[in-house]
């Protein structure tokens, strides 16, 4: 392939061929989007598939519910900010208000491993009924399968949940076009950087919280005001790059965005800093991205910022039809970066 049949920004050379799964498959950077488009939805091959939103949408006696599925095997499963079961419940209901939908029903299945303390089991089924009360909805249905001791890993959760879509709301990515305003809620990498520091026993200056929340009141609170939104997306695994680079990779379009704006804590840019990891790139479980038409981009910030989880929230870019595939970033000094996703992520296993 010449120079010029290679996209800017990219590298000519092919990813890789692998034979077995790696821990790189689960991070949400280049070797998942790999999987999951080379394997996985040729197997499946379906329009509500093909969209691969974090949700799907399907008709049902003239309603549009959204549907969503999710496992975590998050280590430690007790982290500062919340646990393995409060994160579940959150992140199954933040897939379906990313879809728009009032999040309505969840199931709740365990994997245990032989010897889990029944304490830490009986913590977390609390810590997830919490959560499902805070955000107003039902487990309904679930399982529970045991497995011999080194065979798990303490325990791994798995959620399906289902939500009702109002009429007029359309949200996903084949929607996001030129022009549009991409706002963020808050300040990035939280989530990540606590797990990190819990699991490897660092301590860095400041507190450092995992930002987990359910998401779906301050979804509503942005379409109220604009029911135009055209996408939202929780930027977990890998961040909010991932979000960024897979939206502008999948819909052909540019991305730009000016790193002074990303809101980020002192403790998680210092605690970065010193790891030698971009923010960008950490992990977050409490933040939407939202991608709104640029004439109601003030509108939409406000409203956010209104919200106790939005008041961090900020505009930190915009669509572009130019350099079609490619996150381009103003540094602090004034320069450019294109954004990219390694294989993997640094630290499998955040969620």
């Amino acid at each position: 392939m010449s120079s010029e049949d290679t996209p800017f920004g990219q590298c000519p050379l092919p990813i890789s061929q692998v034979t077995e799964i790696l821990m790189g498959h689960g991070s949400g950077g280049k070797l998942s989007a790999q999987l999951i488009e080379n394997l996985i939805v040729p197997a499946f091959r379906n329009p509500e598939l093909e969209l691969l939103d974090d949700q799907a949408v399907v008709s049902l006696n003239g309603s549009r519910l959204a549907f969503t599925t999710d496992s975590y095997v998050v280590t430690p499963i007790f982290f500062p900010g919340g646990d393995i079961g409060e994160l579940a419940v959150n992140g199954t209901v933040n897939d379906l208000a990313m879809g728009g939908a009032q999040p309505l029903y969840l199931s709740l299945a365990f994997i245990l491993e032989e010897g889990l303390p029944i304490a830490d089991l009986r913590r977390l089924v609390e810590s997830a009924g919490r959560a499902a009360q805070r955000a107003g909805v039902k487990i309904v249905t679930g399982d529970t399968k045991v497995v011999g001791k080194g065979s798990g890993d303490k325990v791994f959760i798995n959620t399906s949940g289902i939500g009702l879509i109002p009429r007029g709301i359309e949200l996903s990515s084949a929607r996001i076009g030129p022009g549009d305003a991409i706002l963020l809620s808050g300040t990035i990498g939280d989530h990540g950087i606590a797990i990190l520091s819990q699991r490897e026993g660092l301590e860095f200056e400041g507190e450092l919280r995992s930002d987990t929340a359910p998401l779906h009141d301050l979804a509503a609170a942005a379409l109220r005001v604009c029911p135009q939104i055209h996408a939202m997306r929780d930027p977990t695994r890998g961040g909010l790059a991932a979000t960024l680079v897979e939206f502008a990779a999948r819909r052909h379009l540019g991305i730009e965005v000016d790193e002074t704006t990303i809101p980020l804590r002192d403790t998680v840019k210092g605690a970065c800093e010193i790891l030698g990891l971009d923010p960008l790139l950490v992990a977050n479980e409490g933040k939407l991205v939202a991608f709104v038409p640029p004439e109601h981009g003030e509108r939409v910030l406000e409203a956010m910022r209104a919200h106790p989880l939005g008041r961090d929230a900020a505009c930190i870019g915009r669509v572009t039809a130019r350099h079609p595939g490619v996150v381009l970033v103003k540094t602090p000094v004034g320069g450019e970066r294109v954004l990219d996703l390694p294989f993997a992520e640094a630290l499998p296993r955040i969620c």
